[in-house]
């Protein structure tokens, strides 16, 4: 075990936040802490990076392991260009490459015994140098910050130009760059689009250091985890494999716990009820019955009840009435704010019971489009046009629609005056919100909470087309599970705008992708998209003239494709093992040049020297263009 953490216990006051916590890490082991909000993930990371004391227990990590740590709102403290602040992360190695370069120099004016000496202390710190991957650092920072999402002209920007997600993706680079044993990660993909996302998951998973990480992305966590760490009412329990089996080992874990409680509460309550009965006998041999159903109640160790969680919430979406077949179209649409054109020319047409997403980079206007079509914003051309018996549900993912200064008892009843009071507390029940919690502000509120409350309005609209802006931020993973499986059994039509590529997954039915003032539509989920897209960009590369989207494919066309796709990984996977044997083999040769160089018969040698310096220096070149390489086809696989 690389990382240990024994009977760990944290308490806030008289919260119990972490209670005799104890699991493990393996060296280059991929792991996840996951929990409710306010379940003590963060709090978890903290006490094993030091910055908060534990209560009791102990963390066990090898003196020698390199630790780094990025916490969720990560502010970058340097003030320098984007470049620089890289280059600092690996401040050790262009040290040593100035260092090689000094040398280099002074070997000219020395001989003898002081040449062979300075020549094992360059031959040393050369070697180091490069499995530090010296020769490719440049190309590597590159690499990160393109990755994360910055252009070239970023590059050269002062850091103190940038704003708060920009600085926590700067600081993200550096942590990434600094190759530490150990990454802990605190929502790393809240300031990253889904570019970057997917390319911190490949990054992640090809580490070969441990990674450890606290995120709500799902779809994330299945990509790069194997373990799963679970904080429940204190109680830390281990999970294997991704996030799908630890949702489906736990919903077993829950449903066995809640049967066994009711299970021991009948129990109970027919024993009472047994003892009452013997009591009321006034007997001696009933009482002494009696007495003892009570011992053994006593003696009974009580199962906890699960706590009542998102997973009691009920979300039934329904329309009130049936649509035209087609339900929205869209022809022509053009918006821009000032000079920023957002897009133009833009069509769609939504059809009775799609479930389509909207996807694209920050900025193109998809939040803009679903207001045009709401009629909250007006467009600059084109028209929209709703379809027969057309009523439209919004959800804004900033919760407009709730009023600050009114009870969720009011929000309710204001929005549905027909509902009595009994039906409106049943309503806020469904969602969690029982007793004094009815008169609680709006204003007042967790987003998690608002979240609950907007879906509640949505569900008692009776819409057939909802409109929902980013529905799954603020709700917790067993709260987008349910949200998850009411769009699906929704018998109406659903245009959505979500960064969430797990939620993607399960409810869409097409996809439509908004990039540079244009829209193009894909069938299917996330996972065909990202096949046809992929597919698609292959077939431009090569392509003769003739435009073909994924819509207008064939079965036996997708059908070709498909086996040309398969071919291409297959190739591309004899590549990358090709480039590992050969790395393998010059890795070798390197070392054992070293040992030569080492050797007494050859330190005397200035002619054999020179050959063995030019033959490393060769390989040196080779193995930096195999290393750039191997990265490029593993990014392509």
């Amino acid at each position: 075990m690389l990382l240990t953490c024994h009977e760990l216990s944290k308490s806030f006051g008289i919260n119990r936040i972490i209670d005799k916590a104890s699991f493990g890490i393996e060296a280059h082991e991929k792991a996840a802490i996951v929990g409710i909000n306010g379940a003590g993930k963060s709090t978890l990371l903290k006490m094993i990076t030091g910055e908060l004391p534990c209560d009791s227990g102990q963390i066990n990590l090898p003196k020698t392991a390199r630790l780094g740590y990025l916490a969720q709102q990560e502010m970058l403290s340097v003030d320098t260009t984007v470049w620089e602040a890289m280059k600092d992360a690996r401040a050790n190695v262009i040290e040593a490459e100035q260092q090689l370069r000094r040398m280099e120099r002074d070997m000219k004016q020395l001989s003898g015994e002081e040449l062979t000496q300075m020549m094992d202390q360059y031959h040393a710190l050369g070697t180091w140098f490069e499995q530090e991957n010296g020769y490719a650092l440049e190309s590597e920072i590159t690499g990160v910050l393109k990755g994360l999402g910055f252009s070239e002209e970023d590059f050269h920007r002062n850091t103190r130009e940038l704003s708060g997600g920009q600085k926590t993706r700067v600081a993200l680079g550096r942590l990434l760059l600094s190759e530490p044993d150990i990454i802990l990660l605190d929502e790393p993909t809240n300031h990253l689009d889904m570019q970057s996302i997917s390319w911190l998951e490949n990054y992640l998973h090809a580490y070969k250091g441990t990674v450890l990480i606290v995120a709500h992305d799902r779809y994330f966590l299945d990509r790069v985890v194997t373990k799963i760490i679970e904080i429940d009412q204190g109680e830390v329990t281990v999970f294997y494999g991704n996030y799908t089996e630890y949702a489906r080992q736990k919903k077993i874990q829950r449903d066995a716990r809640l049967k066994a409680w009711v299970k021991q509460q009948d129990q109970i309550r027919h024993q009472q009820e047994v003892i009452t009965k013997l009591r009321s006998f006034n007997r001696e041999k009933s009482i002494r019955r009696a007495e003892s159903r009570e011992k053994l109640l006593q003696k009974m160790i009580p199962v906890t009840k699960p706590l009542q969680t998102s997973a009691d919430m009920k979300l039934d979406l329904k329309a009130d009435r049936q649509s035209g077949k087609d339900v929205l179209t869209v022809e022509n649409l053009r918006k821009a704010y000032d000079s920023n054109l957002l897009f133009t020319d833009l069509s769609l047409l939504l059809r009775r019971g799609e479930r389509v997403a909207l996807i694209g980079d920050n900025g193109v206007g998809k939040t803009t489009l679903l207001k045009i079509i709401d009629g909250m914003v007006e467009a600059d051309e084109g028209t929209v046009r709703l379809g027969t018996n057309v009523t439209i549900g919004y959800y804004d993912q900033d919760h407009r629609i709730l009023h600050a200064d009114k009870t969720l008892f009011d929000e309710i009843s204001d929005s549905f005056p027909d509902m009595d009071q009994t039906a409106i507390r049943n309503v806020l029940a469904t969602f969690l919100f029982t007793g004094d919690d009815v008169f609680k502000l709006s204003g007042e509120l967790s987003g998690g909470e608002r979240g609950r409350i907007s879906l509640a309005k949505l569900m008692l609209s009776g819409a057939n087309l909802l409109l929902l802006d980013e529905p799954t931020n603020h709700l917790d993973m067993i709260s987008r599970e349910i949200l998850e499986d009411a769009l699906r059994s929704y018998d109406g039509t659903v245009l959505y705008v979500s960064h969430d590529r797990y939620f993607i997954n399960r409810t869409a039915t097409r996809i439509l992708e908004m990039s540079g003032c244009s829209i193009t539509g894909y069938e299917g989920d996330y996972d065909y998209y990202l096949t046809k897209k992929e597919q698609l960009l292959s077939s431009d590369a090569g392509n003769t003239g003739k435009e073909n989207t994924p819509m207008q494919d064939s079965g036996k066309q997708q059908w070709i494709r498909d086996k040309q796709q398969q071919a291409v990984i297959r190739r591309q996977r004899t590549a990358l093992k090709r480039i590992e044997d050969e790395i393998a083999r010059l890795e070798t040769a390197q070392k054992e040049i070293d040992d030569q160089l080492m050797l007494e018969c050859n330190a005397t040698d200035p002619q054999a020297l020179l050959t063995l310096a030019n033959k490393k220096e060769e390989n040196e070149k080779s193995l930096a263009a195999l290393y750039e390489e191997w990265e490029q086809l593993m990014e392509d696989i």
